[in-house]
């Protein structure tokens, strides 16, 4: 099994991710292309800098011949020890209205309109329309989707009513898909060198400390919507009173779901370091990324010489299953709690219907979801739902590796999910959501854009 393990010491940022992607091997072209893709008039600037004397790949974002990154300041000009970030950047701030703050090296403010913002709707829509593969698409969606949800969460507001401003800013949109094709093209490299996925593994996050300024006033590192992606993932402060991890950060992270701890037993094959924009003194600004083989060595053999059927322990994963029954909800209510539960990363949702004292019908709310997502999904259904209370266990699952391919149809390109177990294919089932869309697309039958799929995939 391919690993890759994050190395967050230094936090997380698009751009870092980006740069140690780039730095461990993958082709430039690849990032280049997923840009030119969204029509945004953005290219990538990459190139090599050196952050407390590691060699390390930086990616900045240009639109046209203008830097991107509008509240980025040049490495030279940002100071080593000390704090000014209040006085000496161009401040861009979330806020659930269109308008923002500028905050200019007088202390002088003035507000404006911001007609920049872009709301969750335009943003899926320009990636939805873009010459991407499905599976990128999904990703970034994704990536957006849960910071989108955040954002709600803390302005309390829907969700389609949020506007981004900083990370709905061409820099951030650019780091967020480039940031998608790079990892499923890691992935399909993987399948295509060694026939198994690519494993995710990170360090716990370094946050940083110090303060931000928001909409809102001043917060304590990190930002209301940075802490509310990174609820229930293993977070620390240490050596530096900055802001590590940024929201593109956390929404990456958080939309690639790895498994949180020390490096895993592995044989370390590529190294990438992706570096930050500031370049404090003494202090590798940098995300590490080490991409090698799973080494089983150490792994005890024995119970599997009795128990052929058994399965190793990396293949069980447990899970957290939320569950309320509910008879006095509208379905309408139902269903908008369900589409949430999914944006903010819940594995499944499942109603069944069920009768409940007095004869009354119900609905049985299932959640699955990692154990790190729990707290914000427990919130979700407390708030959102007529529910008093809800039912938490934890559940082991065997799952078989499952990875995605693309196939080329008369109807157009169709995602194929394959399942295998033990190195054997046991399972193709074409992606409905693609199926559908070529079905309406076209004007055919859909189970017809099913079967041309499985039969392109088997060809």
């Amino acid at each position: 099994m391919r690993i890759a393990y994050l190395d967050c010491f230094a936090g997380i940022s698009g751009d870092m991710f980006l740069g140690a992607l780039l730095d461990a091997g993958l082709d430039p072209s690849i990032l280049h292309e997923a840009v030119a893709a969204l029509n945004l008039s953005a290219t990538l600037k990459i190139e090599k800098v050196d952050r407390s004397g590691i060699s390390s790949t930086k990616v900045q974002v240009y639109e046209g011949a203008t830097l991107a990154e509008s509240n980025q300041i040049p490495d030279q000009q940002i100071p080593d020890q000390t704090h000014h970030q209040e006085e000496q950047t161009h401040i861009h701030q979330h806020h659930p209205k269109t308008q923002h703050q500028h905050q200019h090296k007088t202390g002088r403010t003035h507000e404006h309109d911001h007609t920049h913002g872009r709301s969750l709707t335009v943003i899926r829509d320009l990636i939805t329309a873009a010459s991407l593969p499905p599976a990128v698409k999904q990703t970034a969606i994704h990536a957006f989707e849960l910071l989108g949800a955040s954002e709600a969460k803390i302005h309390n507001v829907p969700i389609e009513k949020i506007h981004f401003h900083e990370v709905g800013a061409v820099d951030a949109i650019v780091d967020i898909v480039a940031a998608s094709a790079g990892i499923h093209a890691i992935e399909d490299q993987a399948r295509i060198e060694t026939g198994s996925p690519v494993k995710w593994f990170s360090s716990p996050l370094n946050v940083g400390g110090g303060t931000v300024d928001c909409a809102h006033g001043r917060f304590p590192v990190p930002a209301p919507a940075t802490a509310d992606l990174l609820r229930g993932l293993p977070t620390y402060s240490a050596h530096l009173e900055k802001e590590l991890v940024t929201p593109t950060g956390a929404a990456l992270l958080r939309a690639l779901a790895p498994t949180f701890g020390p490096q895993p037993p592995m044989r370390v094959e590529y190294i990438g370091y992706g570096a930050g924009t500031r370049n404090p003194k003494d202090f590798p600004n940098v995300l590490r990324l080490s991409i090698g083989e799973a080494d089983n060595s150490t792994i005890s053999t024995t119970s599997s010489k009795h128990s052929p059927n058994k399965h190793h322990a990396h293949d069980s994963q447990t899970v957290t299953v939320l569950e309320t029954a509910l008879d006095d909800l509208s379905p309408q209510i139902l269903a908008y709690v369900s589409e949430t539960a999914l944006a903010q990363g819940a594995l499944d949702v499942m109603l069944t219907p069920v009768i409940m004292k007095k004869g009354r019908p119900g609905t049985l709310l299932t959640i699955l979801c990692n154990p790190s997502d729990s707290p914000a999904l427990q919130q979700l259904i407390l708030r959102e739902t007529s529910t008093l209370g809800l039912r938490i266990r934890q559940d082991t699952r065997v799952c078989v590796d499952r990875h995605h391919a693309t196939v080329t149809t008369p109807y157009g390109d169709i995602r194929v999910k394959i399942g295998t177990l033990n190195g054997e294919q046991c399972n193709i089932a074409p992606e409905f959501e693609d199926c559908r869309a070529a079905a309406t697309k076209h004007n055919v039958p859909l189970k017809l854009v099913q079967q041309a799929a499985i039969a392109a995939y088997l060809k």
